[in-house]
């Protein structure tokens, strides 16, 4: 299923704050190094909706689940205020590699902090007091229920979860589809629906973005 017409797309593209040179060559190299996988980098839309939230939300302390080559951790680092901090999970050095390079192109080296390894021992290990003040979600999608659980309980009020990709291009919305992630998508968009501790949307922005709100 086409979420968003292609035509649509390109006209969300040319409404929106245009990207500078350094993202503008960082989906570049993304593009050429791993063509197979470069849909997983944020489209530039969202990277700019990402940083507007993290600025509307005032946040200092964030979390990110799913660095890849490093676009939406840009995006992210360069909304938090004054002193931010933002804990970057992921597993893979080698994609990560290409995301430190931009970090530190991007004078971003002192506010991310990378940590390579299972994204679930990484949040189960820090501190349970809530005072996460953003997180986003864009990894493994059979992870995003446990997660949701990790981050939800360690927000702050006020403090914003943001999803990727809650639609998986439709399937969500087809009980024939039974891959471990999409059960696993639907599973976490009812228990968000579900969840008294958040107000929740969900946008059909790309493919699918939801924002909760701890109350």
């Amino acid at each position: 299923m086409d979420i968003i017409d292609p035509a649509v797309s390109e006209y969300l593209l040319a409404h929106c704050t245009p990207a500078d040179d350094l993202l503008r060559e960082l989906a570049a190299e993304t593009s050429r190094l791993y063509p197979d996988s470069s849909g997983m980098q944020v489209s530039h839309d969202e990277g700019e909706f990402l940083t507007m939230l993290v600025r509307l939300v005032g946040a200092r302390r964030a979390v990110e689940v799913g660095v890849f080559t490093g676009y939406s951790s840009i995006c992210i680092a360069r909304g938090l205020s004054s002193g931010g901090h933002l804990l970057a999970c992921d597993v893979s050095d080698e994609w990560t590699s290409v995301a430190r390079r931009y970090w530190k192109r991007a004078g971003l080296e002192d506010r991310v902090e990378l940590r390579i390894a299972p994204a679930l021992e990484t949040l189960r290990a820090l501190p349970a007091d809530p005072v996460l003040d953003f997180a986003f979600v864009d990894a493994d999608k059979a992870g995003y229920p446990r997660y949701y659980e990790e981050l939800v309980t360690r927000l702050r009020p006020g403090g914003l979860i943001v999803l990727d990709n809650v639609l998986r291009t439709g399937r969500v919305l087809d009980e024939s589809f039974q891959h471990e992630a999409d059960v696993a998508m639907r599973l976490v968009n009812d228990t968000i629906t579900a969840d008294e501790r958040v107000s929740s949307v969900m946008l059909p922005v790309r493919d699918g973005v939801t924002l909760a709100q701890r109350r």
